[in-house]
């Protein structure tokens, strides 16, 4: 039996319940073989067989990154689909195998800074995650940096305490000024306590460096 059959969707399931099992099965058992069936099936015809395998993809990276990091074009190549949710699944794809393949990701930048600019809330998320992980690397910053302060500038309120937590893994001594300057600025935005206590925390950790 193929992991197709598997899926959630083949399995006239609504939910990801099965997809989410399967993937946990696949790490485990380091089934490769699975990998490469669900890669091919994000071309299916079937639309809730696309969702279902990017789905099983980037959950089975969650748990072992390694097992898709070698299929990154695929999921590059996901990014200038019509389809919007091979798009995001694409973004958080790349997202978890980032710092396995931080070159192949840097490469494509261009790509990267276009999707964000025009994708939706869990593109923008993903992209500023992988923005902060290439941040990570001198050689890099200066080109993915502005990205992500360009983000964390014009991002809706409720949306940068996230944000400033994911670029934390980034900033240093050196660069930190800018994002003490980003949230003493924007800080007056918020209408949440919440959010505010979040931004304090950050900056707190920031101040520190």
């Amino acid at each position: 039996m193929t992991v197709i059959n598997t899926l959630s969707s083949s399995l006239g399931q609504i939910g990801n319940e099965a997809n989410i099992a399967l993937a946990k099965e696949i790490a485990e058992t380091e089934n490769y073989e699975a990998i490469i069936e669900l890669v091919e099936n994000l071309k299916n015809k079937d639309k809730k067989i696309q969702a279902d395998c990017i789905k099983v993809l980037y959950e089975t990276a969650y748990i072992k990154p390694k097992m898709i990091a070698e299929n990154y074009p695929d999921f590059l190549a996901l990014l200038t689909n019509k389809n919007n949710r091979l798009v995001w699944g694409g973004m958080i794809a790349l997202m978890t195998i980032t710092d396995l393949k931080h070159k192949e990701v840097f490469s494509k930048l261009d790509l990267l800074s276009k999707t964000i600019e025009n994708g939706s809330v869990i593109t923008i998320d993903c992209g500023v995650e992988i923005l902060a992980k290439l941040n990570k690397y001198k050689a890099y910053i200066d080109k993915s940096e502005p990205i992500l302060i360009e983000q964390l500038w014009k991002c809706p309120i409720k949306q940068l305490p996230q944000y400033m937590e994911k670029s934390v893994i980034s900033i240093t001594s050196q660069n930190k000024a800018i994002y003490q300057s980003i949230i003493e600025k924007r800080k007056p935005e918020c209408d949440k306590n919440s959010q505010i206590k979040r931004l304090d925390k950050v900056l707190k950790k920031i101040d520190d460096l």
